[in-house]
């Protein structure tokens, strides 16, 4: 859920600020220079990690054996397959909608990813965690 959101908010950043920079760059500004390049190396850096959290969720759904592995490539409808992996019901789509209880419920359902897939439910903890939230997903999908 957080990586959808972050994805609506970078693609809305990007037609929102970076054409305006680019109008800027042509009158030889030198900061709207540097707010382009930045915002590139943004989206460069927001899509390798969309398609590793992607690739990371498509293997943890093929190795619990979970239908439609493929809906992990986009965004929101990933959310019901993390449900789906976690066996929860899919009305807690909506939960995972409202801020603060969206927190609560990712980590409820990425503890029930991680003991579907044999490792200890603490490892739903570690989303919270800023750095081993990129390493969570992929220790899930690609650990024996």
């Amino acid at each position: 859920m957080k990586r959808a959101l972050w994805a609506l908010g970078s693609i809305i950043t990007l037609f929102v600020v970076f054409a305006p920079a680019a109008a800027l760059a042509q009158d030889n500004e030198p900061g709207a220079g540097f707010l382009a390049g930045f915002l590139m190396v943004e989206l460069i850096l927001f899509a390798v990690f969309y398609v590793y959290f992607a690739l990371a969720l498509q293997t943890i759904a093929k190795k619990t054996n979970t239908a439609n592995a493929w809906l992990a490539w986009i965004p929101l409808v990933n959310i019901f397959l993390m449900l789906n992996i976690a066996q929860k019901p899919g009305w807690w789509f909506i939960l995972c909608l409202i801020p603060i209880v969206n927190l609560v419920m990712l980590i409820i359902i990425w503890m029930a990813i991680a003991e579907r897939r044999g490792k200890p439910g603490w490892w739903g903890i570690m989303w919270i965690v800023p750095v081993m939230n990129i390493i969570m997903p992929g220790y899930l999908a690609w650990s024996d």
